[in-house]
């Protein structure tokens, strides 16, 4: 059997300050990991849409490295 109840924010706020401080850290920590996993599902979708290089702009990038490390080289010696 199950019953829903509609309390509003601040009976809320007043029962969770009603809490003995044991109940209230178990609280504490229960929100945190929700919050904690929100987090990291954002990023990891803000990462999974965004840009991808190409084959084409990797070789490029690749290329421009050597290119460097031969300049270095060079500027050392």
């Amino acid at each position: 059997m199950q019953a829903q109840i509609d309390i509003g924010f601040e009976e809320s706020v007043k029962l969770v300050k009603a809490l003995p401080s044991n109940q209230l850290q178990k609280l504490r920590s229960e929100i945190d990991r929700k919050t904690n996993t929100v987090k990291s599902e954002g990023l990891e979708l803000l990462l999974l849409k965004g840009p991808v290089a190409t084959k084409k702009q990797l070789e490029t990038i690749e290329s421009n490295r050597q290119r460097i490390n031969r300049w270095r080289h060079y500027r050392q010696v």
